[in-house]
């Protein structure tokens, strides 16, 4: 049987001396070596991301579902004995409503430059880092802060269609399809105004000096969820567009 003994005998360590701590760091949150693990922190953001976007999708594939449905069902008039039909038709302000599918698709493109900007700044952190070594000065363009702006004036356009619905007498109680109408760009809006949170936030990380890395992270996972807001909307308009 093998036997082992120690080269230093554990009566040379003095009262004042402590044995060697263990490595910091490692796992998912943190190196060997006791510096973040921000590949590992991106990769759960982006695992976060899809979870989320999945349940997103639910809550939209079934209003569509309750929407179709509901459509083709006649309502019971308890008085007259008989059945009729309420769904009754909206006419949408279809020309704002084209300003903001454009507002909102600009305002994809101008998020992926961001992303691809903070993308080309983490790459290059490390080689920036060392000594005598210098890439010249790299223009940013304020391509988040353009997102943000355009995200604003998406959520006015729509404010002002739903005003031209009111204009028209088309309320949220008026019948079926305007309470379909308001419900699915109500809650369109709401993400939406979620992910200009989101964004702003990113921002500020930016004004709190955070490691470029650390930016990266918020400014990628907001990226690729204002994207699905696009897609969804594009969706949405669609889906208004084929059901009139």
């Amino acid at each position: 049987m093998a036997t082992y003994i120690p080269t230093r005998p554990l009566d040379h360590i003095g009262h004042d001396q402590k044995p060697p701590s263990p490595p910091q760091g490692g796992g998912d949150d943190g190196r060997s070596d006791g510096y973040p693990n921000y590949g590992a922190r991106l990769r759960r953001a982006r695992l976060g991301l899809i979870c989320a976007i999945v349940t997103v999708s639910m809550v939209f594939i079934s209003l569509t579902s309750a929407y179709i449905v509901r459509r083709g069902l006649p309502t019971y008039d308890a008085v007259k004995q008989g059945y009729f039909r309420d769904w009754g038709e909206v006419p949408l302000p279809w020309l704002l409503l084209a300003i903001n599918t454009a507002i909102l698709l600009v305002s994809s493109i101008t998020m992926e430059g961001a992303r691809r900007q903070i993308t080309r700044r983490a790459a290059l952190a490390p080689v920036q880092s060392i000594p005598g070594v210098s890439l010249g000065e790299e223009k940013n363009f304020p391509w988040l802060a353009i997102t943000v702006v355009l995200g604003f004036g998406f959520l006015l356009g729509q404010w002002l269609a739903w005003g031209e619905l009111k204009a028209r007498g088309f309320f949220v109680n008026t019948n079926p399809d305007s309470s379909f109408i308001y419900l699915f760009t109500g809650a369109h809006a709401l993400h939406l105004f979620g992910g200009v949170v989101a964004m702003i936030w990113a921002g500020v990380t930016s004004l709190l000096h955070r490691p470029v890395e650390a930016r990266r992270i918020a400014i990628d996972v907001t990226a690729w969820y204002w994207h699905f807001m696009a897609v969804l909307w594009i969706y949405l308009f669609a889906l208004f567009g084929f059901m009139r």
